[in-house]
C-alpha cells in the first residue's frame, strides 16, 4: 500500500475538521450518541476524501519521462552466437576483451 502524499493527508485532515463543525453547528446536537454518529461520519468523509485526492505532482512527472524515450530504448537486439572457431584459437588476452567488450558499451567496466 502506497504512503499518503502530503496533500491527502491535508485535504483528508480538513474535510474531518470542517465537515464536524458544521454537523455539530447545523444539527445542534446534545446527545452522546448523535455526537458520535457525527465523528464517525466526519471521519467518512474524510477519508473518502484523501483517498480521492489525485496525486498529481509525481503523475505528471513520470508521464513527462515516459512520454520522452523513444520506444526502441528498451528493446534489444538478439545476441549473436559466438563462433567456436575463433573462441579456440584466440589468446586468453583476446578472451577477455572481447568478454567485456559488452560491459565497455554500456559504460559499466570501460578501460581504457
Amino acid at each position: 500500500m502506497p504512503r499518503p502524499h502530503p496533500a491527502q493527508l491535508v485535504y483528508g485532515s480538513a474535510t474531518v475538521i470542517c465537515a464536524t463543525l458544521a454537523m455539530l453547528l447545523l444539527f445542534e446536537t446534545r446527545s452522546s450518541a448523535w455526537i458520535a454518529v457525527i465523528a464517525l461520519a466526519s471521519l467518512a468523509l474524510g477519508l473518502l476524501v484523501a483517498v480521492t485526492v489525485p496525486a498529481a505532482g509525481p503523475t505528471l512527472r513520470r508521464r513527462r519521462t515516459v512520454a520522452r524515450v523513444p520506444a526502441s530504448v528498451g528493446s534489444r537486439a538478439p545476441a549473436a552466437r559466438p563462433d567456436p572457431a575463433a573462441r579456440t584459437t584466440a589468446t586468453p588476452a583476446a578472451r577477455t576483451t572481447a568478454a567485456s567488450a559488452p560491459a565497455a558499451t554500456a559504460g559499466l567496466g570501460a578501460r581504457n
